[in-house]
């Protein structure tokens, strides 16, 4: 059967409310969640920005679903820190934590007042950080001199098994990349030919494990709410690479899709009033994809998750 999960978006939605929100998702018929995991949201509309790490800790308790994070490490999070933080979540839910680790975005990095660093040196410090977090949680005793420093570091409460470390990425490049050291991958569900690649970059460079796909999406039962629901919310959507990782705030978001167009917005969100067409749209991802997690523009998720656990997950959860 096809996991489908519930994305839990931070820069949405209060925590509490988002807590409530992910246990509704269980109790709908989602199999899994993700959260993203940001110190800002993308745009001022968005309003909220709660911490992951501390969140998730709640969530995995309140639910018995499999969870988990959209993680940049190296800069605002030490990769020490970062280690810290998926041992402890490892070691308290056994099997149920995933952590996908990625090169971040200046937005939520630029508060370290050190300089953003350029694609390369992103990657490379990536690279870096996995190697750090993969010894710690194999319990050794770790330096490092590189693009971070590490003096003598140990993680004291480890889990049995380490949890996955995920690769994600939206570029076949950095997909490929990624396939060195990932146990699996992640990406963002935009055209599917374009899913196609970077699955395929990912996979032919020997990229192991479950692949998986967020699929942003706006759904209402009318057609021009589901629209002016992306618009405010979601419009940032329409930005690409290397742009989105280059600001720094949320205002320059909002001056760069103010007027962004309905074509723009629909390639960017799956919008539809019409649960036959999200039902085609998922069905078409999870020919590509082993998981996909939706992730529903808007603030209110209620109607969202009760329309879609009745109507959608059924009919695609075991499609394949």
């Amino acid at each position: 059967m096809s996991v489908i999960g519930f994305h839990c978006s931070h820069e949405q939605i209060p925590p509490s409310t988002l807590l409530r929100d992910v246990i509704h998702a269980h109790e709908a018929g989602f199999h899994a969640a993700m959260c993203s995991d940001h110190l800002a949201p993308w745009l001022d509309a968005q309003g909220h920005s709660g911490f992951a790490l501390s969140w998730l800790g709640a969530a995995l308790a309140s639910t018995p679903l499999r969870f988990g994070v959209v993680h940049a490490t190296g800069q605002r999070y030490h990769p020490v820190i970062t280690a810290q933080a998926i041992a402890t979540l490892g070691e308290m839910f056994p099997g149920r934590f995933w952590a996908a680790l990625g090169s971040g975005e200046n937005m939520n990095e630029h508060v370290t007042g050190d300089p953003w660093p350029d694609k390369p040196t992103r990657e490379r410090r990536l690279v870096e950080s996995v190697d750090v977090i993969r010894r710690l949680l194999a319990g050794e005793e770790v330096s490092h001199e590189g693009t971070f420093t590490v003096d003598r570091a140990r993680v004291w409460s480890l889990p049995a098994t380490p949890p996955p470390l995920i690769g994600a990425s939206v570029t076949p490049e950095s997909a490929a990349r990624h396939a060195a050291w990932a146990d699996g991958f992640i990406t963002v569900a935009g055209d599917t030919a374009a899913l196609r690649d970077v699955v395929g970059a990912y996979r032919d460079a020997g990229g192991r494990g479950p692949v998986a796909a967020q699929l942003h999406l706006s759904w209402a039962p009318d057609e021009a709410e589901a629209l002016a629901i992306a618009r405010e919310q979601w419009r940032s959507g329409t930005l690409s690479p290397p742009e989105t990782w280059d600001l720094a705030f949320p205002d320059d978001f909002d001056r760069r899709t103010v007027d962004a167009t309905e074509e723009q917005l629909r390639k960017a969100v799956t919008v539809s009033s019409d649960l036959g067409a999200h039902r085609a749209r998922i069905a078409e991802i999870l020919e590509v994809v082993d998981e996909i997690y939706l992730h529903h523009v808007g603030q209110q998720q209620t109607a969202f998750i009760d329309a879609f656990g009745e109507h959608v997950l059924p009919a695609v959860a075991g499609a394949r």
